[in-house]
């Protein structure tokens, strides 16, 4: 009797252990910790010893741990929750990666790369030229976001993200002069070109950028400040107040210079890897000869039908300036490199408006991509570039001290044409680009015309342009360069295809740009680079008219300049 009591209260305490270890072991199996492993490695791939890791999150205060001869470090026993991990080593600068998500019994292996303060301060343009491997219109919509994968073993893996997302302050300040060229244009003016550029709250950044220049009494100048703020889906909302000032070109019109400002706004944002989206606007106030204000919207529409075919449609009112892809030390505030295109006619200013619509295929084939475009243009005043000195008694021209240039107005452009590109990747260190285009420019019908005359008697002609660019990277001395040749099978006032923004974009005729890094300056804290940039070398395309005062001046689609100076990168 004793013994089936001592069984039953055995068998309820067993019965009670079961229920109990039933309950316990989900809790447990939730809490099963992960943890966070990886390699860190220098920008050519050299595995770092004795990094510094610290792995911070919710869950823990702090945990260090230090890679090994393998440049491997392992922070195991962490709970499921959020981290951010944080790299320190000597002669590097610190890299930091947040929001590294870990579940249960997972193992995430963040790689990280380490850059030194040289590495990190390397500029580069903010659009695609190229130099670069593929266009960015490829596959842009991945191409900012940090990607994340899976192992076969079930390991998620964070790959690093961009150099450039690890810099806390960047700048350059160059100083640049030109050669006079014989009335061909380019004064031999002196420029100081600036842009510093701060990383903030590790999504944001505040850029400020510059020109100056000294020819005349009071300097000519372009400003520009903008913040941009990376956001958690992708997006890159921009924000940009540039403000450009230029002296009084002559007495005769009676004003105290240009002075514009433009407050610009833009987004973009995905759906699904397949549909991007870019959009935004500027809006323009211009202070010459009386008050003058434009609205310019611009966006495209990007579909990606494939990982390497992407159809797209884009949308604007001005015409690109290539120099600012180069930097603000190629890119003056002259009136025929910068915005806004102003002009005069019978002493009444006028601001070029204009209207561009484009369809696109793009497609990559191993090394080589390939874009097929059509296009619609209408530009109303357009502010044609000249050289010479012509007399501004007439109200006509609108004299440019700074470039020694003038603008005179056009009548209106109204063209639809087609583009064919190709690029491809001859070797590591050069890039071959091949640009078709076909469409209307403006000519004059006839020759011997004055100045006066010359808008009554232009008219819209079709144009076939060829364009070859080759562009590169020499190894050893890590000379940068660019060299093209635009021709065209006739004579014209306009560029064909003049909103071209495609890896095929290049000047008229033949341009060369070159940035070339000075040795013996490695122990200096930056970097010290000379540069030269010619623009229509040749002075080719020049279409001669009659002044006022009997002299001869030219209609160009660009004035031949040269420019060299030094950047010092910091």
């Amino acid at each position: 009797m004793v013994s089936h009591e001592v069984f039953g209260v055995m068998l309820r305490k067993l019965g009670f252990l079961v229920v109990a270890l039933g309950l316990a072991l989900p809790a447990s199996a939730g809490e099963q910790p992960g943890s966070i492993t990886g390699y860190v490695r220098d920008a050519g791939g050299v595995p770092q010893m004795g990094a510094m890791v610290e792995v911070l999150g919710t869950a823990l205060q702090s945990l260090r741990v230090f890679t090994d001869e393998h440049g491997f470090y392992a922070a195991n026993g962490l709970r499921p929750g959020s981290y951010s991990v944080k790299v320190s080593a000597p002669s590097f600068l610190p890299a930091l990666r947040e929001r590294v998500g870990l579940r249960p019994g997972v193992n995430a292996v963040v790689n990280i790369t380490l850059n030194t303060l040289f590495e990190a301060l390397q500029l580069t343009p903010a659009r695609s030229t190229a130099e670069d491997d593929d266009w960015k219109w490829v596959l842009r919509s991945v191409s900012n976001r940090p990607i994340l994968r899976m192992l076969d073993d079930g390991s998620a893996v964070l790959v690093s993200e961009s150099e450039q997302d690890d810099h806390e302050l960047k700048g350059r300040l160059s100083f640049l002069a030109g050669s006079e060229s014989g009335g061909f244009g380019s004064t031999s003016d002196v420029t100081t070109g600036f842009s510093v550029e701060k990383s903030i709250f590790s999504t944001g950044t505040v850029a400020v950028s510059g020109n100056v220049g000294y020819n005349s009494g009071s300097p000519d100048a372009v400003l520009r400040a903008s913040y941009s703020h990376k956001m958690a889906n992708g997006s890159n909302p921009q924000v940009a107040l540039t403000m450009r000032r230029l002296a009084a070109p002559d007495a005769n019109l009676h004003t105290e210079g240009l002075q514009a400002l433009a407050l610009t706004t833009s987004d973009d944002f995905t759906l699904g890897n397949v549909l991007e989206l870019k959009f935004g606007s500027e809006m323009q106030t211009i202070q010459f000869m009386g008050r003058v204000s434009a609205f310019r919207p611009f966006g495209s529409a990007d579909l990606h039908l494939s990982p390497n075919t992407v159809v797209e449609y884009s949308y604007t009112t001005s015409e690109p300036d290539s120099r600012m892809e180069k930097g603000f030390e190629s890119a003056p505030a002259d009136l025929s490199e910068s915005g806004p295109h102003m002009s005069v006619a019978g002493f009444l200013p006028a601001l070029e408006r204009a209207h561009h619509q484009e369809l696109s295929v793009s497609r990559r084939v191993g090394k080589t991509n390939l874009q097929f475009a059509v296009y619609a243009d209408r530009v109303a005043d357009p502010a044609l570039t000249g050289v010479g000195e012509p007399s501004s008694e007439s109200g006509e021209v609108l004299p440019d001290i700074y470039s020694g240039t003038f603008t005179y107005q056009g009548r209106d452009l109204d063209t639809r044409g087609l583009r064919v590109v190709l690029q491809r990747k001859v070797t590591s260190d050069i890039t071959a680009t091949l640009d078709y285009g076909y469409g209307g420019v403006l000519d004059l019908a006839k020759p011997d015309v004055s100045l006066e005359e010359a808008r009554e008697w232009t008219v819209t002609r079709n144009r076939h342009t060829v364009a070859a660019k080759v562009s590169g990277t020499v190894p050893c001395s890590k000379t940068r360069w660019i060299a093209s040749y635009r021709w065209l099978n006739g004579q014209a006032l306009t560029p064909v295809d003049m909103f071209n923004a495609s890896p095929g974009q290049a000047d008229p005729y033949l341009n060369i740009f070159l940035r070339q890094p000075i040795p013996g300056t490695g122990f200096l804290p930056g970097r010290i680079e000379a540069m030269i940039d010619v623009r229509n070398l040749l002075a080719q395309g020049y279409v001669p008219v009659l002044g006022q005062d009997g002299h001869t001046v030219y209609l160009v689609q660009s004035a031949r300049a040269v420019r060299g100076g030094v950047s010092f990168t910091f």
